[in-house]
């Protein structure tokens, strides 16, 4: 091994988060190799128009915006490669990642691989994804003004998706397969006081029906008695939770009991100095496109920092204890 091949800094994934990280740290010289998976993109990639993110006054189609997002990082150096990371290790320094047997060393890394939001499994789910399917009421809820939408689910994220849904539908049925709801008395009641929200329990959704590429009702299925019905609807909003993807640093990285990443107060730095995290990895209140950007940002500063204030030391054996933190 030698300096030559040892990278400033390797991001791995390929979203908001990554791609503004690669970014700024390609501008500030650091000649960064994003990994970015096979499915870069993040969760944009099945998200149809975007009507949130600064800059995009008409709007913009998800793929769209992070094909905007890459050209802009590859245009100041960064170096793409669209593979997935199969195991780190970040015991010391220079960082090893690898892409199967493919060996990439780093003097820091920025862990950027998002998290995956929880669907049904239905095929007509993810034939009308973007098309009345969504899976974040604070991103879409605007195009469906004056309609009807259902929201499955029964946690306090549900009931949040719900409330907020009342804005702009006119009718919001919330759909959950028990008669006891997971979220907390306080959310639950805020959501049965509006009387925008009807519900419906003891239900599944057994089929998102679809007419000229658009939803335009839900089959619903009973669990107690397998009768199915139909419910007029406009869209469907999945709120059965997300997943961080984390797996590969579980081991080596502090996290909490749902697998997010904790970072340092005020910081992206993890546990392991040199490897810092953004985006939706340590973010499980906001998760959006623009504050995973922001996180990326200061991810990819973090990293600058550290390098030049190293510059001349000899790094060393990093060995700092793992702990699991309560949510």
């Amino acid at each position: 091994m030698t300096e030559n091949d040892v990278r400033e800094l390797i991001i791995i994934g390929g979203g908001p988060s990554g791609y503004t990280a690669a970014l700024y740290a390609a501008r500030a010289n650091l000649n960064p190799l994003v990994i970015e998976g096979v499915t870069w993109g993040g969760q944009l990639m099945i998200t149809s128009d975007v009507e949130n993110y600064p800059g995009y006054p008409e709007g913009i189609l998800g793929p769209e915006m992070m094909s905007d997002f890459r050209r802009q990082a590859e245009r100041f150096g960064a170096e793409f490669l669209t593979d997935d990371v199969t195991r780190v290790d970040f015991s010391e320094r220079p960082f090893r990642v690898y892409t199967g047997d493919e060996e990439h060393l780093a003097k820091t890394v920025v862990i950027a691989t998002g998290a995956t939001a929880r669907q049904l499994g239905l095929d007509s789910e993810r034939e009308l994804q973007g098309r009345g399917v969504s899976y974040c009421a604070v991103c879409d809820a605007a195009f469906f003004r004056e309609k009807e939408v259902v929201v499955v689910g029964g946690g306090d994220s549900a009931m949040e998706e719900a409330i907020f849904l009342t804005k702009f539908a006119t009718k919001v049925t919330v759909v959950h397969r028990r008669e006891d709801f997971r979220a907390s008395p306080i959310m639950l009641d805020r959501a049965r006081a509006n009387d925008r929200i009807e519900w419906i329990t003891n239900s599944v959704v057994d089929e998102v029906l679809g007419e000229q590429g658009k939803v335009n009702a839900v089959s619903l299925r009973d669990v107690n008695n397998d009768e199915t019905s139909q419910i007029r609807a406009d869209g469907l909003f999945v709120a059965v939770g997300h997943d961080p993807n984390t797996s590969l640093f579980l081991d080596q990285l502090d996290h909490d009991r749902a697998g997010y990443l904790v970072t340092k107060p005020g910081s992206t730095a993890t546990n392991v100095e040199g490897v810092f995290a953004a985006g939706d990895v340590v973010d499980h209140t906001y998760r959006q496109a623009v504050t995973a950007a922001g996180t990326g940002a200061m991810a990819a500063l973090d990293a600058e920092r550290l390098l030049a204030s190293e510059e001349g030391h000899e790094a060393k054996a990093l060995t700092a204890p793992r702990v699991e933190a309560e949510v």
